[in-house]
């Protein structure tokens, strides 16, 4: 367990805002993305699905007064993840997004990108103070 920094505390709840926010806008929004992006509305509407459970799962996780590592690892891990695979998506013919919707899987990959590294540094910070206390 750690007891997070507020920067990591923050980082994580920061995450659980924006994925829940991406997840309602894919949900509700697939039908009229999906063609503008050319994504199948289906896949734009699964994936929202995914991202509302993520949400509250990390959502969860930011509540909590001490944090287990192996968690904000997890976290950290699967928005790296999340990360390579989508710009992956882009090299693959499983999808054929238009300019706009390839602009849009890259600027939330990069996004995604962006929060697994500031959650990384507040890891990093939340372990300096364990050792340092």
């Amino acid at each position: 367990m750690i007891n997070p920094s507020l920067f990591l505390r923050r980082a994580i709840q920061g995450d659980a805002i924006i994925t829940g926010a991406m997840a309602l806008l894919l949900v509700a929004g697939a039908g009229l993305l999906g063609p503008r992006l050319n994504l199948p509305v289906t896949f734009l509407r699964e994936v929202g699905i995914f991202l509302i459970v993520y949400a509250a799962l990390v959502g969860l996780l930011g509540t909590r007064t001490m944090m287990p590592r192996l968690a904000v690892w997890a976290v950290i891990i699967t928005n790296a993840i999340w990360t390579i695979d989508s710009l992956a998506l882009l090299f693959t013919d499983w999808v054929q997004p238009n300019l706009l919707g390839q602009a849009f899987v890259v600027a939330q990959a990069l996004s995604v990108g962006v929060i697994a590294e500031l959650q990384y540094i507040g890891l990093k910070r939340s372990e300096q103070t364990v050792v340092a206390g």
